[in-house]
């Protein structure tokens, strides 16, 4: 598993296409840059620039075993299990304060999205789409970790599951969003 300590990285990230871009990769695997264009609904250049992007920074690369010929450009994440960080290590870094701040923020807008779709009014296209749970559990933090990484597993399989069948196997990319922390205090009312 790679971690990854460089300030930059949090931008590049940050990005919402960027986002979107390595979600993709995570989930089928490996895809063209039209491919991911197709699937997020933007022009292949703009995919392309993006997948440029990401591999500057050494979180996507070429995936020379998948393509069909050597003109045939595949990406695929430099770590299958996706991208991780230390915050601490990511503050000390110069210049990681500021990244930090610009990617919280919209990992946060990103989480209300998330949230606020899930709760928005269904259409009839779109009933069976949706799950959304919330439990409150009574956890020593050894058993959170422990939770954390069961469900970890769930997901893992499931992912490994749709990278093996691959993106054209009537599959579309779903977001798991998982939350487990200490029951927050309830915010301040205005």
């Amino acid at each position: 598993m790679v971690m990854y300590d460089d300030p930059r990285i949090l931008r590049a990230i940050a990005h919402p296409t960027r986002n979107r871009v390595l979600h993709e990769l995570s989930a089928a695997g490996s895809l063209r840059a039209a491919d991911i264009a197709r699937r997020i609904d933007v022009p292949a250049n703009q995919a392309s620039f993006h997948l440029r992007q990401l591999a500057k920074y050494g979180l996507v690369e070429e995936d020379p075993d998948a393509g069909r010929d050597r003109r045939d450009r595949v990406w695929r994440l430099v770590d299958p299990d996706g991208i991780r960080f230390r915050t601490a290590d990511m503050l000390a870094q110069p210049g990681g304060r500021a990244a930090y701040s610009v990617f919280r923020r919209n990992a946060v807008e990103w989480g209300q999205h998330l949230v606020a779709r899930a709760f928005a009014d269904p259409d009839e296209h779109d009933k069976e789409k949706r799950s959304i749970s919330e439990w409150s559990v009574l956890l020593t933090p050894d058993e959170a970790e422990e939770l954390m990484d069961e469900l970890s597993a769930v997901v893992e399989r499931y992912r490994d599951a749709g990278r093996e069948a691959g993106p054209d196997a009537g599959r579309e990319t779903w977001s798991v969003f998982n939350l487990i922390q200490p029951y927050p205090d309830l915010p301040e009312s205005d």
